[in-house]
């Protein structure tokens, strides 16, 4: 009869009786929930959840979700960001090597142009670097990207890569060029011409 009084006058009794019968609720809360547990425990987890739910839990867990986010953004099977910056020449670093002595990026356009490879370099080592602009959950992005890699004859230690669109290539180019793969710095320049594979071929091979 006392707990069920309160029910209908408003909270500020309820509050009296959970300071005298609380420790009892949380002894034997399977016995009392039936018959007033039910009151106390909605009034105690509003408290709980206005009092420290909204302050503390809410923004840790945010910055948890967002940090989370940015680490999903590119799969683990493609190199870093950092990975990329730590073995990338400095613009200083770059002015030493001659392969960068006369460097233009060229037209912008989804393909680009790699050259200075290391003859150890294989289709893998690209898919590892290049693949990081790519979003493989898309059919389209994934039939885009295509590594064409030079091993013989005067093209070899060259490659061409074909990305989704300007964007990725644009990106790739900033972020990639001067990376250092197997002790060679990448130099990374727009292909002449987003025609046909062979155009392309043929327009290097005459350069």
């Amino acid at each position: 009869d006392v707990f069920e009084q309160p029910q209908h006058i408003g909270l500020k009794k309820i509050e009296f009786h959970i300071s005298t019968e609380i420790p009892a609720v949380l002894q034997i809360n399977s016995e009392k929930e039936e018959k007033n547990g039910k009151n106390l425990y909605a009034t105690t987890e509003e408290i709980n959840n206005t009092g420290f739910g909204r302050i503390f839990p809410a923004p840790s867990s945010n910055d948890k979700m967002e940090t989370e986010e940015e680490d999903e953004e590119i799969p683990s099977e493609f190199i870093s960001r950092k990975d990329l910056e730590k073995k990338r020449l400095s613009r200083e670093e770059m002015e030493k090597y001659s392969v960068f002595k006369n460097y233009e990026p060229g037209d912008p356009n989804c393909r680009i142009y790699v050259k200075n490879l290391a003859k150890q370099v294989q289709e893998k080592d690209l898919k590892f670097i290049f693949g990081r602009y790519v979003d493989f959950q898309s059919e389209v992005e994934r039939n885009m990207f295509d590594i064409r890699l030079m091993k013989e004859g005067r093209m070899k230690g060259q490659a061409f890569i074909g990305l989704p669109n300007e964007k990725a290539a644009a990106k790739a180019l900033k972020e990639a060029n001067g990376y250092v793969l197997f002790e060679k710095p990448m130099v990374v320049q727009f292909a002449r011409s987003a025609r046909p594979k062979q155009d392309v071929n043929e327009g290097k091979r005459k350069k």
